[in-house]
């Protein structure tokens, strides 16, 4: 009876063998399938994380921390003071420089106020000379007639029509236009010269201007370099952003270009993912991307495709692989791709540049 029982119940487990392994494997094959699917659709890396630009702050000049207006993590706007440094030592460099042009700009005016009194003498030279030569113009004309009267007199002596005395006056009438004719040719020569050592001396003078026009432009590059320093004494935000790694207190001294701060701007950021080069074939830009972070587990954000870098991750390394060796073993490379983050996905900015984030980026959304 036992032996009749028991061969119902091994046909039972038998039957129900044959029915459930071929479900099994139908189900196995459904989801294999859906799997397949899926990574097909949906590519993704745990090889990524969120990036952004990161401002790093120094001063251009050296100097004594003055004045700090801001804290670690505070929030500032662009064009924000935050940090000065002690302008005193600026604030005497700028008056010294000052100084010095005035005294260039003073001694320009003293060259052109030369210049204009050695042109006034020249001009003073010039009239002179034409009262000179009216003057010569003027004695040769009485001298011509002081030569007539002589010779006309010296005639009347010789026919005895006229008493010695009068031919006498006549001579000596002829000998004083002769000497000032003379005297008035000399009073040319004498301006002619002076004429010419004054024509020196303007041109002398003028000259000495250009030097002193450069001197001056000189003094206001200095002084423009000098307030320019000044200016940098104060040091601005250079955007919207947070403020991180602040290492400088009121006190220090600093020296140009030392690292200070940096600003980090977390309504610019995006995900930088390192998928490897065989996952690229179907992805396309502007394709959304589904991104988990490790920070927030039970969070989705969303971003989409911006570009692919024009190269792997190697290429653009310090030392870059050279495989043209005869141990050369073949790695699958990595490619940066840049993901953008939706306007409205992070409101309340909860990522932070550095964090780890798994992207998945839906290959069949475009």
């Amino acid at each position: 009876m036992e032996e009749n029982k028991e061969k119902p119940n091994n046909r039972r487990k038998k039957i129900a063998a044959i029915i459930i392994f071929p479900v099994l494997i139908v189900i196995g094959a459904v989801v294999l399938f859906l799997y397949r699917e899926y990574k097909a659709t949906h590519i993704s890396t745990d090889d990524a994380f969120v990036d952004g630009r990161v401002h790093a702050i120094a001063s251009k000049i050296p100097g004594t921390v003055k004045v700090i207006h801001v804290n670690d993590n505070q929030f500032v706007k662009k064009g924000d003071p935050i940090l000065e440094i002690d302008p005193i030592d600026y604030d005497v460099r700028v008056k010294e420089a000052q100084a010095g042009l005035e005294t260039e700009i003073a001694k320009l005016s003293e060259i052109r106020d030369k210049v204009d009194t050695a042109k006034k003498q020249l001009a003073g030279i010039m009239a002179s000379m034409e009262e000179a030569r009216a003057n010569l113009e003027l004695q040769e004309a009485n001298l011509r007639q002081a030569e007539v009267d002589f010779k006309r007199a010296e005639s009347l002596l010789k026919k005895e029509v006229i008493p010695r005395e009068q031919y006498d006056k006549a001579k000596t009438t002829y000998d004083v236009a002769v000497a000032q004719v003379k005297a008035a040719k000399e009073r040319i020569k004498q301006l002619e010269a002076s004429l010419e050592t004054q024509k020196a001396v303007v041109k002398q003078t003028e000259t000495s201007l250009i030097p002193q026009q450069a001197q001056i432009q000189q003094k206001e590059a200095t002084l423009k370099g000098t307030e320019l320093s000044k200016s940098y004494t104060i040091i601005y935000s250079p955007s919207d952003g947070y403020i991180a790694k602040k290492s400088v207190e009121t006190g220090n001294q600093i020296q140009p270009g030392q690292s200070l701060m940096a600003v980090v701007p977390l309504d610019d950021i995006w995900i930088t993912a390192n998928y490897k080069e065989t996952q690229l074939e179907r992805v396309k830009l502007g394709q959304k991307v589904r991104i988990i972070v490790d920070t927030y587990p039970g969070k989705v954000f969303y971003g989409k495709v911006e570009g692919v870098q024009a190269g792997t991750g190697a290429v653009f390394s310090l030392f870059p692989p050279e495989n043209a060796t005869g141990n050369y073993v073949k790695i699958v490379q990595r490619i940066p791709v840049k993901i953008i983050l939706d306007q409205d996905t992070d409101p309340s900015h909860n990522l932070k540049i550095g964090m780890s984030v798994v992207p998945t980026i839906l290959v069949s959304s475009k």
